[in-house]
């Protein structure tokens, strides 16, 4: 099934994709029944064909032990049609860029979607190679180049969806900015102090902030990033410890945005000339309870908020999930059962150091110990813990903390951060009275640590 064998505007027969796979030794005769199968219950479910292929899992007959996804199985089509094969990232679409270049139901109605633009040509995708009726009234339109593209009909459909519903909210969310003023509009953002619903007015806001929880989580993200500027406001992901710009609102657009985290936070939304410090509690697409801890910033464009992404379940993972390997772990278990000394896990923001301690607390948390915490917030909440969250404000600090919990008789302490000499002398001490100390040092590598006790005064052999 090559190109020179469909004519053009044909769409995609699931028998003639399954003869052709069978002539290429990719599946059996048996494995092409089975799919032609369920071909009744697909067509009900409007399924494109490769998805069709893909549900069943079948082996690939030439690469044994994989199974043929829809991944591979678009490539496949890309290479039978002639055409680049594409994997979309959605963190490298300027949405803001792609979707006014054709309406929602021009994408819709072919199944394509653009995802890149510049001023020779338009970037298309789609998972009909064989249909090209449309290329013609685009190129036309926008007076460009038509590239195509073969992508997974899956993500095309996700994707359309989701970028044109969130250019949509930002758009009408842009124009009651310009209508009725920011000031008016924040007046409406009462969610976290009432029990009223949302006003009519705001709910191009509720649905960009409710997009942007729901896309942070299925890019497992750690941190968010709101930035005002002076031409727009940017969203940022960090993921695997990297920052990745994600979207560019208009600047009052990201301001009420900021402003409507801020109330779900149960902070002060009038007061930006302060930072915050808040809470939101939501649930990702799974049903799983996520937290995230918010924190404001006054800068000359505005306020910038930044929320980190605390997974509960990390209690729950185990080593190889963190990505120990075998002897790392073995080295690992072999520290944390002394009975005493002072173990620092080091790395920067969005490293795992916080998810590496409490899988290692979790495990140790037995009832012969008494196992406490001094943490600045206490980021997850675990019963088998006693753990204390640093007050400031009453001059309960890690240090004072760590002194405090020395005559709780423990066996194990966790300091969340040594961040100064006091603390990290309070730690030594500790270590050296006989007890088990866990803590975290932000740095960028391992040897750092022994620069920051050179710094402060503190020695360390």
């Amino acid at each position: 099934m090559n190109a020179a064998h469909l004519p053009q505007d044909r769409w995609l027969d699931l028998s003639e994709l399954l003869r052709e796979l069978l002539a290429q030794g990719r599946i059996s005769q048996d494995a092409a029944e089975q799919v032609m199968s369920v071909r009744h219950q697909a067509a009900g479910n409007l399924l494109h064909p490769l998805e069709v292929i893909a549900g069943q899992q079948l082996p690939d007959l030439q690469h044994p032990g994989a199974h043929l996804d829809l991944d591979s199985l678009t490539a496949w089509l890309a290479r039978q049609a002639g055409q680049p094969y594409l994997r979309i990232d959605p963190l490298r679409i300027d949405v803001a860029s792609i979707t006014p270049l054709m309406s929602f139901a021009f994408a819709q109605r072919h199944k394509i979607l653009a995802v890149a633009v510049d001023g020779q040509s338009v970037t298309v995708a789609s998972a009909q190679p064989y249909v090209s009726a449309w290329e013609a009234d685009l190129a036309h339109v926008l007076k460009r180049t038509v590239r195509r593209v073969v992508a997974s009909p899956l993500d095309i459909q996700r994707l359309t969806l989701e970028f044109y519903r969130l250019a949509k909210s930002v758009s009408g969310a842009s124009s009651e900015q310009k209508a009725s003023g920011l000031g008016n509009f924040e007046q409406l953002l009462k969610l976290g102090a009432s029990d009223q619903e949302p006003d009519a007015d705001d709910a191009h806001i509720v649905n960009i902030v409710d997009w942007l929880f729901q896309y942070a989580f299925q890019q497992r993200a750690s941190d968010i990033h709101i930035e005002p500027r002076r031409e727009h406001g940017t969203l940022r992901f960090r993921i695997d410890g990297v920052l990745h710009n994600v979207y560019q609102f208009p600047p009052q657009v990201t301001l009420a945005i900021v402003s409507r985290l801020k109330s779900l936070g149960r902070m002060n939304v009038a007061e930006k000339r302060k930072p915050q410090d808040g809470r939101v509690k939501t649930r990702t697409p799974d049903g799983s309870e996520i937290e995230l801890r918010l924190s404001t910033l006054p800068t000359a464009f505005g306020e910038k908020l930044v929320m980190r992404i605390f997974d509960p379940q990390v209690l729950l993972k185990d080593f190889d999930q963190l990505g120990f390997g075998t002897d790392d772990l073995s080295r690992w278990q072999a520290m944390t059962t002394q009975a005493h000394g002072i173990i620092l896990v080091t790395g920067p923001t969005g490293s795992g150091k916080t998810s590496t301690l409490y899988t290692t607390l979790k495990k140790l948390a037995t009832p012969e110990v008494n196992l406490c915490t001094i943490e600045d917030p206490i980021e997850m909440i675990e019963p088998a813990f006693n753990q204390m969250q640093v007050q400031h404000n009453i001059d309960l600090s890690f240090s004072s903390g760590v002194r405090a919990l020395m005559r709780q008789d423990p066996d194990i302490i966790m300091i969340g951060e040594i961040r100064d000499l006091e603390t990290a002398e309070m730690a030594i001490q500790a270590a050296l009275t006989g007890h088990l100390v866990l803590s975290t040092l932000h740095t960028n590598d391992a040897p750092a640590p022994s620069a920051d006790c050179w710094n402060w005064a503190c020695p360390i052999t």
